[in-house]
C-alpha cells in the first residue's frame, strides 16, 4: 500500500467511474428508477470505506488498508454486475 492518500483517490475513482456507468446504462435502458438505487448504493459503499479509512486505533494498519483494497474491488465489481444485469 503506497499511501492512505492514494487508497482515498483509488476508492473516489472507482466508485465515481461506477456511478458515471450506472447513469449512462440506466438512461440508455430507460431504467432510471434502478440506476438511481444503484448510484445510491454505491455512495453508501463510498461512505463505509471511507469511514473504515478514517478509523483510528488500528492495530495493524497495513492488514487493514490491503481489507479494505480488497472489499473496494468486491463491491465495485458487485455494482458492475447489478449494472450489467439492467
Amino acid at each position: 500500500m503506497a499511501s492512505i492518500k492514494n487508497l482515498k483517490k483509488d476508492i473516489n475513482y472507482v466508485l465515481g467511474d461506477v456511478i458515471e456507468y450506472t447513469l449512462d446504462v440506466s438512461i440508455l435502458k430507460n431504467e432510471t428508477q434502478k440506476g438511481e438505487a444503484i448510484v445510491d448504493e454505491a455512495i453508501e459503499t463510498f461512505d463505509s470505506l471511507i469511514a473504515k479509512v478514517n478509523a483510528k486505533n488500528i492495530e495493524d494498519k497495513q492488514a487493514h488498508f490491503k481489507a479494505i483494497n480488497a472489499e473496494l474491488e468486491t463491491q465495485a465489481k458487485a455494482l458492475v454486475e447489478k449494472v450489467n444485469s439492467l
